[in-house]
């Protein structure tokens, strides 16, 4: 009796696993995106946020990401790698529009407590006349960063000035399916216009 319950486990788990296999192959499941990426990415990254943009209003993710959207987490009193890396995001976005593909460049500051929605609006209108500068109160910042596995640590201040360490990816989300590529500081905006292409002509 024992040996034909083990047999009709085993049967089972096969047709169990059988089902899954088909499942999981099936042609509608397949990663659309899948000639696109570069590699795989560890974890869940994205999601719902909540955070103030320029013009003190508050707005969530479903507001902000309307279109395939680039985003940096920054602040604009970085002196070097901020600027740098989002003026680089910025010309990817000007190749994409050039080739009639538009991708929207977000930018979120991790230092709340100088980055007020002004301050991240001009920072913003400066580097790109498209780009979202968006900011929120200590939580909402936390929230959005913890979302995206983001770094920050601001250092002790002295005379009301400091840095703040932070991780530098960007991120290209799309409206519809989240979050789909990241990219590091050392590609460039030609490389970074390619891919961010191939995954707009997939949406």
């Amino acid at each position: 009796m024992n040996k034909g319950f083990a047999i009709a486990a085993v049967a089972i788990a096969a047709v169990f696993l059988l089902g899954t296999i088909w499942f999981s192959a099936r042609p509608g499941d397949e990663d659309k995106y899948a000639q696109c990426r570069t590699g795989a990415v560890g974890g869940d990254l994205g999601g719902p946020f909540e955070l103030v943009n320029a013009k003190g209003e508050t707005v969530t993710d479903k507001d902000v990401i309307t279109t395939p959207s680039l985003i940096y987490f920054g602040y604009t009193f970085c002196p070097d790698v901020c600027p740098l890396d989002v003026d680089r995001n910025a010309s990817a976005v000007e190749l994409l529009e050039e080739r009639g593909k538009i991708v929207t460049p977000v930018f979120i500051s991790i230092d709340p407590a100088r980055d007020t929605p002004e301050v991240v609006g001009e920072f913003a209108e400066v580097m790109h006349p498209r780009m979202i500068g968006l900011t929120g109160s200590p939580e909402q910042v936390k929230g959005a960063s913890q979302a995206y596995k983001t770094y920050y640590k601001a250092h002790d201040a002295v005379d009301d000035e400091y840095l703040v360490d932070h991780s530098t990816f960007s991120y290209l989300v799309m409206p519809e399916d989240g979050f789909v590529e990241f990219f590091r500081r050392d590609v460039t905006p030609e490389a970074m216009a390619d891919s961010i292409g191939c995954f707009v002509d997939r949406m």
